[in-house]
């Protein structure tokens, strides 16, 4: 009743992939969440903010469950004298991670451009000691070029772009061998995992032994994407990756339960519930701590000062915040707890 559907889960990741949503951008995510939600007949509300809660029935005691949409980007910062776009971060993107990317530009009455982000000078055949001597840096060498024919900003102008308009870059999705390589399976994929969830529970008519909510949170990546939670809330459940590294247990085949971030540890009682439950389901899980820059929405809402438990859980996940690379098992395993511990008594 409860398998994982690793079909609805990859072909929902790739729908949610094809959207670009950098924070604060995120209208057509939106809209696509909602489609999702109609298709499984699932009830929800859009918040003022952007965000979309989702009613996954149960009674008493509620606990909210939330992935977030929004993906790290670039924003227009100034249109350089030759043409090529001057930027800043939406979110924590590095130049090292992103130099030679293509990408979108998404300007503020819907026209959509398309360019490469570049090293300048940007040869290594012509300068490669300039190339060599200075490492990337969005205030100084990295640029956009648009693939359009401007020379100057008067062109770039005349084209529609302006400074505050948001770049996008291209996801790149590959599957093989089980892995999912792309960039923004932070937050996609595991969104893909609550949604196949979501779809277990309605396609089942399983009646949850608690009130449940599953939000869809569109501003994580700047860190206020749940700082508004319906009040009745009693615990807070994030599903987020789970960066893998050196000093670091999770795996990329296996789901992480969260100990502690960068800001403060995970609530004791309701990590140990979450850690209980994976034993007892016999869910191929670790424990992690994620220090020094890592966060998730529960911190938000804790420091919004809601009354509330939080926990986290997530699909051990490489190259966090560049081209990223996941395993099906992760995302099955992220699934079969977070299943389990819906259906907990």
């Amino acid at each position: 009743m409860f398998s994982f559907d690793e079909t609805y889960t990859v072909e929902t990741f790739r729908r949610l992939l094809a959207v670009d949503s950098t924070t604060g951008q995120t209208k057509e995510i939106q809209e696509l969440v909602i489609r999702l939600l109609d298709e499984l007949g699932c009830p929800y509300r859009v918040t003022h903010k952007g965000g979309v809660l989702a009613d996954l029935g149960g009674e008493g005691n509620p606990l909210a469950v939330t992935a977030h949409l929004d993906d790290i980007g670039l924003m227009v910062r100034k249109i350089n004298p030759d043409g090529s776009l001057n930027l800043c971060t939406v979110g924590g993107l590095y130049p090292f991670y992103c130099v030679t990317e293509n990408v979108r530009i998404h300007t503020r009455d819907g026209k959509v451009f398309t360019g490469t982000i570049c090293r300048t000078p940007n040869s290594i055949h012509v300068t490669e000691e300039e190339l060599r001597a200075t490492p990337p840096d969005f205030r100084t060498n990295v640029c956009v070029v648009l693939d359009e024919d401007v020379k100057c900003a008067s062109d770039v102008r005349a084209l529609g772009i302006e400074t505050g308009d948001v770049i996008a870059l291209d996801p790149r999705f590959e599957r093989r061998n089980g892995y999912l390589k792309s960039r923004f399976v932070d937050d996609k994929a595991p969104a893909a995992v609550l949604f196949a969830a979501i779809k277990a529970i309605k396609e089942s008519g399983t009646v949850l032994p608690r009130k449940v909510y599953a939000y869809f949170a569109f501003y994580e990546e700047i860190g206020h994407g749940t700082t508004v939670l319906p009040e009745d809330v009693k615990d807070m459940i994030a599903l987020d990756i789970a960066p893998t590294g050196p000093d670091q247990n999770s795996d990329e085949k296996k789901v992480s339960v969260f100990a502690k971030d960068s800001r403060f540890p995970y609530h004791w009682d309701l990590t140990n519930e979450i850690r209980e439950t994976a034993i007892a389901a016999g869910v191929d899980y670790v424990m992690d701590v994620f220090t020094p820059h890592y966060g998730t929405d529960c911190d938000g809402s804790v420091m919004a000062g809601y009354d509330i438990r939080h926990a986290a859980i997530g699909p051990g996940t490489a190259n966090s915040h560049g081209y990223e690379r996941t395993h099906l098992l992760g995302l099955k395993n992220t699934y079969d707890l977070l299943l389990a511990y819906l259906l907990r008594e």
